[in-house]
């Protein structure tokens, strides 16, 4: 889950990495109160009005700008708000502090699943766009591996700032925040903190400006609080949906529905139905939907519910693999899931079963004769079919 700029900063903030003071606003009058407050405060003399959303180049696209009273953050807000930048409506701006700065650094925290480590990543060059400066100068960008089991500690900070080249008397004042940053890549269970930029001021502070945080969704059991960071707005209909009735989709751009009970399972159906597709006017699953090894009735008729809720779909392909959950058991909660469904049923499903207990399986499916079901023996023909039907 990526979050916005602002939820960033009150993460960062909670875990005792240094920002400015922020607050958000979704109409120009919040906006020109949050900038009352932030300038009453005597600090800075300007604030700055950023866009919240989840791509870059937003100063590029004019989503950043600053602002020297509340009534020009009223209106800068209104210039903002409703923008759109990159396929995302801006709905919400944060009004941050001004920083009269001196130099600008990057720093990022990554999950390097290649070397199954941790990756930070270093540089005093920043502001600019970090993949712009790694293919042009990538010398400028230290990379240093992190042991996940040590992480970043007061070593391994001073010896990330080396590798990046801070002169010492910088880096001893940057090498503290890294130790606090990898706080919150621990301690939030995040798979990215990247800070761009990391910033010394005139002042002689570093501080982090701006913030990029993505949570693992696999460690939601261990933050409650973190369900209230989603942004229900921008959402798809349907993931949320299947979310809520416990199940792993993800929906693609296609007509041929696909529910398949393991992960490699129903990456593997759509290929073959991308693949069959190409036969039958190009067409392409719809969807991924993995039921796990329960494959119950309810749990079949919630993923049901949720294919046959896209318009896009035109057919379904259930693919199932009898293991630990037998055949015989999916086969009686397609027949139950459908009778659940009743009229909420009405796009053709070929059905594809194979190992335990899938004779009786097969057998329970051509006895029900429901006839919206077409079975299937082979998982090529069942693409095909599914694939033919989604054309036709």
């Amino acid at each position: 889950m990526d979050l916005f700029e602002y939820q960033a900063r009150d993460i960062f903030e909670k875990h005792g990495v240094p920002v400015l003071g922020g607050v958000i606003a979704t109409t120009p009058e919040e906006a020109r109160n949050g900038a009352a407050e932030l300038l009453g405060r005597g600090g800075s003399p300007v604030v700055v009005v950023k866009a919240q959303v989840k791509t870059g180049g937003r100063g590029k696209a004019g989503g950043v700008k600053l602002a020297r009273s509340a009534d020009e953050a009223f209106e800068r807000a209104e210039e903002i708000l409703g923008l759109d930048i990159k396929g995302h409506v801006v709905r919400t701006v944060m009004i941050a502090e001004g920083a009269a700065i001196a130099q600008e650094f990057y720093f990022s925290l990554l999950l390097d699943r290649a070397n199954r480590t941790y990756l930070a990543m270093c540089s005093v060059e920043g502001g600019m766009e970090i993949e712009q400066l790694a293919v042009e100068r990538p010398e400028a960008l230290a990379k240093v591996a992190v042991d996940p089991r040590v992480g970043i500690d007061a070593a391994k900070a001073a010896e990330i700032v080396a590798a990046a080249g801070f002169e010492v008397e910088i880096g001893a004042k940057v090498a503290p925040v890294l130790v606090k940053l990898w706080d919150v890549y621990k301690g939030e269970d995040a798979t990215l903190v990247e800070v761009n930029p990391l910033v010394l001021t005139e002042g002689g502070d570093i501080v982090a400006l701006d913030g990029k945080v993505t949570l693992d969704e696999n460690a939601e059991f261990r933050h409650a609080d973190h369900a209230e960071l989603e942004d229900a707005a921008a959402a798809d209909p349907l993931e949320a949906k299947a979310k809520a009735a416990g199940l792993n989709y993800v929906k693609l751009d296609g007509s041929v529905g696909i529910i398949g009970n393991g992960a490699g399972l129903v990456m593997s159906t759509l290929d073959v139905v991308a693949y069959a597709g190409e036969s039958h006017g190009g067409v392409k699953p719809a969807n991924f939907l993995d039921i796990g090894g329960g494959a119950s009735a309810e749990i079949m008729a919630a993923g049901l519910d949720v294919i046959l809720g896209d318009a896009q779909v035109k057919s379904v392909f259930v693919n199932v693999f009898g293991g630990i959950t037998a055949c015989d058991a999916v086969a009686n909660g397609i027949v139950k899931a459908l009778e659940i469904l009743g009229d909420a049923a009405t796009k053709p499903l070929v059905v594809r079963l194979d190992g335990n207990n899938v004779v009786e399986g097969r057998r329970i499916l051509t006895e029900a004769a429901h006839p919206l079901v077409t079975l299937v023996d082979t998982m090529d023909g069942a693409a095909d079919k599914a694939a033919e039907l989604a054309n036709a």
